[in-house]
């Protein structure tokens, strides 16, 4: 009895808290993704499979194969995956440039780097389209990658910022006194210590970017429509809460990935410790 107590005085909050606002909505939604959309924007009907094989391309209705949404999520990887290696090519000399300064111009570089998030996220993004209305450049995928790096680029800085400054240097110095260059002393006595902040920096960047729809829709248009666009004209315009719902799941299933392979990468048992 005293070790039920000591699990509701302690953990009994937290688990509430995950259950009202993480397993319910999830619950809720998977049950709308079971539905059907009536010719009256209404959801109801019996339970089908109908949203779920939408998702991945099968048209129920003309009992055809449409990889329309297929093409949409490849499109949305590719541009994810490049806006993530944009943000690592930038953002990893950034993070070592940042951690090698002295501690007043550290502090300093730091806050600029912050100070855009004191700013909302749509007035950054529309006024990207000032800035890029004179090269004729909006809209297109051009400005799409110029508008998701410069919105995610801190979130990959940060983590690996925190890595590099739990480096010991003494190792780089030790395997260039054995003889290594200074190529393969970087890869074999730094680069490792940096490698959790670079894979939490990969996951920060890879997974907003999948599932956005604001940077794309202001700054690339119908032209870079992503998934995340597709989920927000089922719930906005379409009406269509059980499609929305499905391709949603699909975005939860990208998230689990990237956790899991990060709790692999870490070296961790499974996702359980790593949350």
């Amino acid at each position: 009895m005293l070790t039920l107590r000591r699990f509701f005085a302690t953990l009994g909050p937290g688990v509430l808290w995950l259950a009202v606002f993480l397993i319910v909505p999830v619950a809720i939604m998977f049950g709308y993704s079971l539905l059907t959309r009536t010719d009256l924007a209404q959801v109801g009907g019996p339970l089908t499979l109908e949203s779920w094989g939408r998702v991945f391309g099968y048209d129920a209705l003309f009992r055809e194969w449409v990889p329309d949404n297929l093409r949409v999520l490849g499109r949305s990887l590719l541009i994810a995956g490049f806006s993530t290696l944009l943000c690592i090519l930038m953002g990893y000399p950034l993070a070592f440039y940042i951690a090698r300064q002295p501690a007043r111009r550290k502090s300093f570089l730091l806050l600029l780097l912050i100070i855009p998030f004191w700013t909302n996220f749509l007035i950054r993004v529309y006024a990207w389209i000032l800035i890029l209305r004179p090269f004729d450049l909006v809209p297109s995928l051009t400005a799409t990658f110029l508008g998701m790096v410069y919105a995610f680029l801190p979130f990959f800085v940060l983590p690996v910022y925190s890595s590099v400054e739990k480096v010991d240097w003494r190792l780089l110095e030790a395997a260039q006194d054995l003889g290594a260059s200074p190529i393969k002393a970087f890869m074999a006595a730094v680069f490792p210590q940096t490698l959790p902040g670079l894979i939490a920096g990969i996951l920060l960047t890879f997974i907003p970017a999948l599932g956005t729809f604001v940077v794309s829709d202001i700054l690339g248009g119908a032209k870079t429509a992503l998934i995340g666009n597709l989920v927000q004209n089922q719930f906005g315009q379409a009406g269509d809460w059980p499609y929305g719902s499905a391709l949603s799941f699909l975005l939860m299933g990208a998230v689990l990935v990237g956790l899991w392979l990060y709790a692999r990468s870490a070296g961790q048992k499974g996702l359980e410790e790593l949350i």
